[in-house]
């Protein structure tokens, strides 16, 4: 697969344009990962672990959300069509889909230190 490693040298590639590699290859991983979980999620008869997998799912969307931001601020160009396509989004009037919570009740994590 394209994603699985450098397409050139090693050598031949700068630092700035591995560290982007590393942020796209990891951005896939959190991609597919959601894909897993809403298929899961679909599958399961189990409304308490269609709960967690909702959870679940909605950490990687966070996940795949912080390095869609880190790769904007590293590729100017990326970060202007990002921004014109959100904003053209929202002239649609439409309604984004509704989304579960995926709260397990436990409150956020957001915050807090190790």
């Amino acid at each position: 697969m394209a994603h699985e490693g450098l397409h050139e040298d090693a050598s031949k590639v700068n630092a700035d344009t591995i560290e982007r590699h590393r942020a796209w290859v990891s951005a896939i991983e959190e991609f597919e990962a959601i894909d897993w979980y809403d298929q899961r999620i679909d599958a399961t008869t189990d409304e308490k672990l269609r709960t967690i997998l909702a959870h679940n799912r909605d950490e990687e969307k966070e996940h795949a959300a912080l390095l869609i931001a880190w790769l904007a601020e590293r590729d100017a160009i990326f970060a202007a069509e990002l921004k014109e396509k959100l904003a053209s989004h929202g002239e649609t009037n439409e309604e984004p889909p509704p989304a579960g919570d995926g709260s397990l009740g436990i409150g956020s994590l957001r915050g807090r230190t190790s």
